[in-house]
């Protein structure tokens, strides 16, 4: 009796495994092209908060200027004046002037997040009624409005899109692709298979007149992560989170080891604050588990120990690359070894989210307490 039921929790976890990706695979779609929406479309306003200069950022600046959308602006938020980007935004407006377009800069710090603190300025200038806040590193294809207005139904309060990523350079950016893509994004897309849409803040599409009747863009100051507040406040009002069906890209270039950690533990504690009770389960969706669990249980029924791992490696991994491959999305003869670096990573990922201390945030060190309050140490 105890032998089945240690073989059967490694056998449980990776079913439910199986089921994400199933669940994922019915919810989202491999880009493909939308038709031109025609003249009389709604008037779309793009708030975009920049800082620093990325490898992609003259690229997903064009981008943002090249929409297929009939009538769209587009509002750039710089905190600071001596910022390299603001020249770079100023030069991009030149270039395209049949875009309306304009610069915003300043740092109204009336939250602890900075991003919301940059974006506060472009939501009040917003001229159209439907707003995307969209991060300066989303790579925008042509009909980028016209995936998130397609998922906007009745009954919608936000549209979102995880960011996939691509364009890796080098190994340790391929671990990030793995944890972006067929991990995170898996998650969140069969979450809302299930009911359970959850905000992504690379992209979130919002009907300005609903969110400014219900406490508007400082309303998402209500958690340290605005798009953990823009779920509460969404889903509090009756209302359902929405994902696109083919997520954007996130082009990564070169990573290191450091900029993963430092990400993931950062996104780690800030699930653990805002929802505890989902973060809980999280040390189960890596494969570390399932296979500690199966080794064991093979080793008490006399099974060979090596064709057990490699059955479990299997089960997790091959649907897993089916996924990406199937959906377009990045896909290397690194990326299983990818994917078992970061499940090596994540319980120790999972434990730095149960801990206090500061977290890295952009060169910033930031204390995220359960009481969702954040300090800044040396400014925003």
């Amino acid at each position: 009796m105890e032998l089945t039921l240690l073989a059967a929790l490694p056998a449980a976890l990776i079913a439910s495994n199986l089921a994400s990706i199933a669940l994922a695979a019915s919810r989202l779609r491999r880009r493909k092209p939308i038709a031109p929406p025609d003249r009389e479309a709604a008037a779309v306003s793009i708030v975009v908060p920049a800082r620093g200069i990325e490898p992609f950022t003259a690229e997903t600046l064009e981008r943002a200027f090249s929409l297929d959308w009939p009538c769209y602006e587009l509002v750039f938020c710089v905190a600071q004046p001596d910022d390299p980007v603001a020249l770079m935004i100023t030069d991009a407006m030149a270039r395209f002037p049949a875009v309306p377009a304009r610069l915003l800069i300043g740092d109204d710090r009336f939250s602890a997040n900075p991003k919301l603190n940059n974006c506060i300025k472009g939501w009040e200038a917003a001229r159209h009624d439907w707003v995307i806040l969209a991060d300066s590193n989303v790579l925008m294809p042509a009909d980028y409005i016209q995936h998130l207005m397609a998922a906007w139904r009745e009954g919608t309060g936000l549209v979102c899109s995880t960011p996939i990523g691509s364009r890796p350079a080098g190994f340790w950016a391929e671990v990030e692709c793995a944890f972006l893509n067929t991990l995170q994004a898996r998650w969140q897309y069969a979450g809302e298979a299930l009911g359970l849409g959850f905000a992504q803040g690379k992209s979130m599409l919002w009907n300005k007149p609903m969110l400014d009747a219900n406490g508007g863009i400082r309303a998402l100051a209500a958690e340290i992560a605005e798009d953990a507040a823009a779920t509460k406040l969404v889903n509090g009002i009756g209302l359902r989170v929405n994902l696109v069906a083919a997520p954007f890209e996130q082009p990564l270039g070169r990573r290191s080891l450091g900029d993963i950690w430092s990400r993931q533990a950062r996104w780690a504690r800030l699930r653990r604050v805002t929802f505890p009770l989902f973060f809980l389960p999280e040390i189960l969706t890596g494969v570390a588990v399932p296979l500690a669990l199966a080794l064991v249980a093979a080793d008490a029924a006399g099974f060979s120990l090596a064709a057990t791992a490699v059955a479990v490696l299997a089960a997790a991994y091959l649907p897993e690359c089916a996924l990406a491959w199937t959906k377009g999305w990045y896909m290397s003869p690194r990326m299983v070894a990818a994917m078992m670096v970061r499940d090596l990573l994540l319980p120790a990922i999972w434990a730095r989210g149960w801990l206090g201390g500061a977290v890295d945030w952009r060169g910033n060190a930031m204390t995220i307490s359960t009481k969702a309050m954040t300090e800044l140490e040396g400014g925003a």
